[in-house]
């Protein structure tokens, strides 16, 4: 891969060199991991919390919502902010108060505050991920930005991975506050970093002075509330709350103001022909496919361990953490060494593959899986994390108009944020109605009368009456409904890696539409008989 550093060339524009690169690369770790530990941890870790908050289900699940909701509100402007104060303000003083809100929240127990102290906790830590990869590309030499980017890169995975064996961990021998107080000692050492890792820059006013503030809080708004009515779209029925249709109704209202403003004003933040490149809006496309295609690690694999299996997070977790998180240390530096060499087309289709590969594996689920069962298909998915998230963001880099930088970020921030979190919410709901329709194809088979029914009954009823006649028809009919719930969910499951399976599919087609990008700081370097044949082209040219 080329290896200029001239400040002046790369897809996005930068400030200065970063005087201590280290610490920039180590503040990109610690923000990019933070960021994604959290949301999932919370997440994980929701039943842990409603019980030490004495919260009620409903509660828990606004909870939730009001932190991931907040942080898609700020993501998409983070960019622009970074861009006009700096990012030593917009990471440094953020990262100090949300260490303060992690270590006051688990004393809190009033639910408005909590709620209240949740959304603050969401919009700082919606700061951290857009604002270190912005580390990458304004302050390092470019010969570490495919290292740098591919530490932003992992940092899903491997959150996924490792988040139920935490979680695990500490509600067992730390307790449940550690779910908030580890941000009290990672955030300020992020902040050093940032300090130490980048150059002191000044407000630009110019920029601030023609600032689309209503451009930035319609899109950021009309995003978080899309993203609330669908996440409690599956618990509060749909179409049939009233809650979740004004928030769906309200978020889309507010992005169609979002985009006559952004067609009126002067200097529009986030113009939407950003999008028009055919290479751009298909690698948005891809990152979008990407998250929909991962929830087969993030979603079902964790969660028919612990429904149908009936494992802990920390049980399961073990699973994720061996074969998920600790191969990708190996992996990772693997997919550098392609995207160096190769068009990252090509690391792109084999990243789907894996996955594609791990998610027709899937398809093959039933009720006597355990824990083991599941680790090809889990290592088949740590490949496709290492090989497809770094190759899509270099991909969109490569192809990105320096000039429109913020309004590419924001869409970035979009997909990323948003599209994760609206796929959890859809991938439960899917999970659900069809456990719904497999409940009543398996219940259409179990006829009063039938001598297969009748059968199996006695013979349960036999098993319990060794524990008391009285209630073993009872206790024989409530196991026998229990066993066909149980296969309507495994039937549910492979449904959705069924569904899976045809997003990554999918994605290989739209991979098939991209172009080969403009050379660049990202251009691959050919190797072996290609460079051999390079040279001697070059040399008959001569």
């Amino acid at each position: 891969m080329a290896e200029n550093d001239d400040a002046g060339h790369g897809p996005l524009s930068r400030g200065g060199i970063a005087p201590q690169p280290l610490f920039a690369v180590a503040a990109v770790l610690l923000g990019s991991f933070l960021a994604n530990f959290d949301s999932r941890l919370t997440t994980v870790g929701l039943p842990d919390l409603r019980g030490a908050f004495s919260l009620s289900f409903d509660e828990g699940a606004w909870l939730s919502t009001a932190g991931i909701g907040s942080q898609i509100l700020i993501a998409p402007a983070v960019a622009w902010l970074a861009t006009v104060f700096g990012l030593r303000r917009v990471l440094g003083i953020p990262s100090l108060v949300y260490a303060a809100v992690s270590l006051i929240i688990p004393f809190v127990h009033d639910y408005p505050t909590l709620l209240a102290l949740s959304v603050v906790h969401g919009l700082l830590l919606g700061t951290f991920v857009p604002a270190t990869l912005m580390i990458v590309l304004r302050n390092l030499p470019i010969r570490w930005w495919v290292p740098a980017i591919s530490l932003y890169s992992i940092r899903v995975g491997f959150a996924l991975d490792t988040s139920s064996s935490l979680v695990g961990f500490y509600v067992d021998h730390l307790g449940w506050q550690w779910l908030y107080w580890q941000s009290v000692v990672i955030a300020p050492l992020m902040g050093l970093m940032v300090y130490l890792g980048t150059p002191s820059e000044p407000v630009n006013r110019a920029l601030l002075r023609e600032a689309d503030w209503g451009g930035m809080l319609l899109l950021g708004a009309a995003v978080s509330m899309i993203y609330a009515g669908l996440d409690q779209g599956n618990r509060l029925d749909w179409l049939g709350s009233g809650t979740v249709m004004a928030l769906l109704v309200s978020g889309v209202v507010l992005f169609a103001g979002f985009l006559v403003n952004e067609s009126l004003v002067r200097q529009p933040w986030a113009h939407v022909n950003v999008l028009f490149s055919r290479n751009v809006g298909l690698g948005l496309v891809l990152i979008l496919l990407y998250t929909l295609t991962s929830l087969s690690n993030s979603s079902l694999v964790p969660n028919f361990l612990g429904n149908v299996v009936l494992l802990r997070p920390e049980q399961s977790g073990m699973l994720l953490l061996t074969y998920g998180a600790l191969p990708m240390f190996v992996l990772v530096p693997i997919s550098i060494w392609l995207l160096r060499h190769f068009d990252t087309r090509f690391v792109v289709v084999l990243g789907f593959a894996c996955f594609a590969a791990a998610n027709l594996w899937g398809t093959q689920l039933s009720h006597v899986w355990a824990r083991e069962d599941f680790t090809g298909i889990v290592l088949l998915q740590a490949i496709g994390q290492s090989l497809l998230l770094l190759p899509i963001i270099i991909t969109l880099l490569s192809n990105a108009d320096p000039s429109r930088a913020t309004s590419f970020a924001a869409y970035i921030q979009i997909m990323r944020l948003g599209g994760a979190e609206i796929g959890i919410a859809l991938m439960g709901t899917w999970l659900r109605v069809r456990e719904q329709v497999h409940s009543f194809y398996l219940g259409q088979n179990l006829v009063v009368g039938d001598a297969d029914v009748v059968g199996r009954l006695k013979q349960l009823a036999d098993y319990f009456a060794a524990h008391g006649t009285g209630l073993a028809q009872a206790r024989a009919v409530g196991t026998l409904a229990d066993l066909v719930q149980r296969e309507a969910n495994v039937l549910a499951y492979i449904d959705g890696f069924w569904l899976c399976f045809w997003l990554a599919i999918a994605a290989l087609g739209v991979v098939a539409l991209i172009t080969r990008a403009r050379p660049g700081p990202f251009t691959p370097a050919p190797f072996g008989f290609a460079k051999l044949l390079l040279r001697k082209c070059g040399a008959q040219v001569n």
